[in-house]
């Protein structure tokens, strides 16, 4: 079993063996505090394939639909990129998160992360050709390695995001604890009051 395939949580781990000089997280080690709380939905569903989402874009959907993001909140990234799973499209399609934008997640107290796409970066395809091009390794996996400074879980394949509110509900992400993984299938569930 992959612990990197469908609806899943990477560990600090997975971005870098050490965070701020320290050994990073494991999954079996990340605390389940983090993997709980109030969620909220950015909608990012306007950006094109291959572009990146800035803090800007994540400020100004903020803004406009009245989000409260504080220590604890989980951010679920909506792109509707999910309804391309399970078709050979589906790492090929998507925006991604810049590492600025992470960044800034992050430093409003956001441990955990989400996104409703193949992966949190930009799709692979294209980080290739675009680092090629301008002869930038960095472009590589760049949201993930803001993990190698800061400290934070992102969740990839996440399903479903257009039919929550933007706010107004807590998130529930069930890893699976595996021992000394960078990641685990997980089960990530809404519960919103009736």
């Amino acid at each position: 079993m992959g612990v990197h395939s469908s609806t899943h949580i990477d560990a600090p781990w997975h971005y870098s063996p050490t965070c701020n000089g320290e050994k990073a997280k494991t999954i079996d080690e990340v605390p389940l505090d983090w993997c709980y709380g109030p969620g909220v939905v950015i909608n990012m569903t306007h950006k094109e394939d291959n572009e990146p989402i800035t803090v800007g874009d994540l400020q100004t959907q903020i803004k406009k639909d009245g989000l409260t993001i504080t220590q604890g909140t989980i951010v679920l990234i909506r792109t509707d990129r999910d309804k391309f799973m399970g078709t050979k499209d589906f790492p090929n399609k998507g925006t991604g998160m810049s590492a600025e934008a992470t960044e800034w997640l992050i430093d409003q107290g956001v441990k955990v992360m989400g996104i409703d796409q193949w992966g949190w970066d930009l799709p692979l395809k294209h980080m290739v050709e675009r680092a090629k091009k301008e002869n930038n390794k960095g472009l590589f996996w760049e949201g993930h390695l803001v993990g190698a400074n800061k400290e934070y879980c992102h969740m990839e394949q996440l399903t479903n995001l257009s039919a929550l509110p933007a706010q107004g509900f807590n998130v529930a992400v069930f890893p699976l604890k595996i021992k000394g993984a960078s990641a685990a299938p997980a089960r990530v569930v809404a519960m919103l009051d009736s």
